[in-house]
């Protein structure tokens, strides 16, 4: 497998950031590690055994990424303006810098312009499902794994106009029925996961209600519950990424 790593930097961010690319053709995935984690977890929590024979084929190339998340969302306690605005610059680094490059890159290996399929569990999840819903222009696809994808976790009652349009259970409740970017959502694919067992519970009641709004307006997205002995941890994510990615590749 073609494995490269790439430190570019951000004006968005004004600093450098760092990330992997692993195969050299395919269907371009952003990779979006957990809380905490690093653009190398793809790798050292073994993710990559799992994506490899579609890499090695040719079916896809990951592009593992890394956030500000210490600074954003899991920085409980500092400032919430200041928390939310650093998401929002985030946010801005990986659609106006990172994906022109990755779809660059990609245009390269496949002879032609494609949309990006996101990825990602449990924080990974939640940026995954908020960069698909807020950009299906850019990425036409979404596989999000044991997520949240609304403020109250991070936020509590506190809700600006960025942590509004940061939250898919909030905007996509009060989306226009008329919005062009419905009949992308429904020409696409996106599959929302979440188990019902250990340390599930939150993610478990975020993801209902995910699945409330888009019934309510219409958004096809895929929805899947597993067994109440399955966990959030990374055992049970594999044997989703082996039970989905046909879907998504195949």
């Amino acid at each position: 497998m073609e494995i490269r790593y790439e430190k570019r930097w951000s004006g968005c961010l004004n600093r450098d950031m760092e990330f992997k690319i692993y195969g050299s053709c395919g269907k371009p995935v952003m990779f979006i590690p957990c809380q905490a984690g690093r653009f190398w977890d793809f790798e050292s929590f073994k993710m990559i055994d799992y994506w490899a024979p579609w890499i090695e084929s040719g079916k896809c190339m990951v592009f593992s990424i890394d956030t500000i998340d210490n600074e954003a969302w899991a920085a409980i306690g500092a400032d919430n303006r200041w928390r939310i605005e650093n998401h929002e610059k985030w946010y801005h680094y990986v659609v106006d810098e990172l994906v022109p490059y990755i779809k660059h890159i990609a245009g390269l290996a496949n002879g032609y312009d494609q949309g990006i399929l996101t990825f990602g569990a449990s924080m990974g999840a939640m940026h995954a499902a908020n960069l698909y819903y807020r950009r299906p222009d850019l990425f036409d696809s979404c596989f999000a794994i044991s997520g949240l994808y609304d403020n109250k976790e991070f936020f509590g009652d506190y809700c600006d106009d960025l942590v509004y349009n940061n939250c898919p259970c909030l905007y996509l409740q009060n989306m226009p029925d008329d919005h062009y970017y419905k009949g992308m959502y429904n020409s696409q694919k996106s599959l929302i996961v979440c188990g019902q067992g250990a340390w599930e519970e939150p993610l478990l009641e975020s993801t209902r209600w995910l699945d409330t709004v888009c019934c309510q307006k219409g958004i096809h997205t895929r929805f899947e519950y597993w067994g109440k002995d399955v966990n959030h941890d990374w055992p049970w994510w594999y044997k989703m990424v082996e039970t989905y990615l046909p879907w998504f590749l195949g």
